[in-house]
């Protein structure tokens, strides 16, 4: 049932994909803008779209007649604004001044839980035994909370110089990646025509 090497696979893979160290910059950000970030929500909000996903996912993107593909292509396109966001320093996500939700969206959906770690986890649950995936699962969530934690303590070590190179490397690291997603999906979508 339980099997290391599973576990392991899937760890890693969640973590390549939820990249929440290439997320520091934006978790500083969303500080900073928000006055803190609510750490346990976010975890929390995050654990239960990955495990409704896990459990729903396919028939919710079916239910409203949506592909992988389509899915792809809008996580892409709300990574690539995050990533303009974050490399021009302009705010393209205004947040009512009165709601403190930064917590929620955008660090725990699109960041942690996008579209890339949903279409992930659905790959995930036909490849491995599900124990293996959900505990997979929770292990990258403890590591999350810990950075979520910890953004304070990063960015003092980082100091405001520092953050602000880390900010623009990963903006156009997240611009990259946005337009790689874009550019998969489409060519997928052409494929299929």
């Amino acid at each position: 049932m339980f099997s290391l090497k599973e576990i392991a696979s899937v760890t890693l893979t969640l973590f390549a994909v939820i990249d929440i160290l290439g997320s520091i910059p934006i978790i500083i950000d969303l500080r900073k803008r928000e006055g803190h970030i609510e750490s346990e929500k976010a975890t929390i909000v995050s654990a239960i779209l990955m495990i409704a996903f896990l459990f729903l996912g396919q028939s919710i993107l079916q239910l409203f007649g949506i592909d992988f593909q389509s899915f792809a292509m809008a996580g892409a396109i709300v990574i690539f604004l995050i990533g303009l966001e974050m490399t021009l320093g302009k705010d393209f996500f205004h947040t009512d001044p009165n709601t403190r939700s930064g917590s929620i969206v955008p660090l725990a959906f699109p960041l942690i839980v996008g579209a890339g770690t949903m279409t992930t986890l659905l790959s995930l649950r036909a490849a491995y035994s599900l124990p293996n995936v959900l505990v997979g699962i929770v292990i990258n969530l403890i590591f999350v909370y810990i950075v979520l934690k910890s953004s304070s303590w990063i960015e003092r070590k980082l100091g405001k110089d520092g953050a602000n190179v880390l900010r623009k490397v990963f903006g156009i690291i997240l611009l990259a990646i946005a337009i790689k997603l874009f550019k998969s999906s489409l060519t997928l979508e052409l494929n299929f025509e």
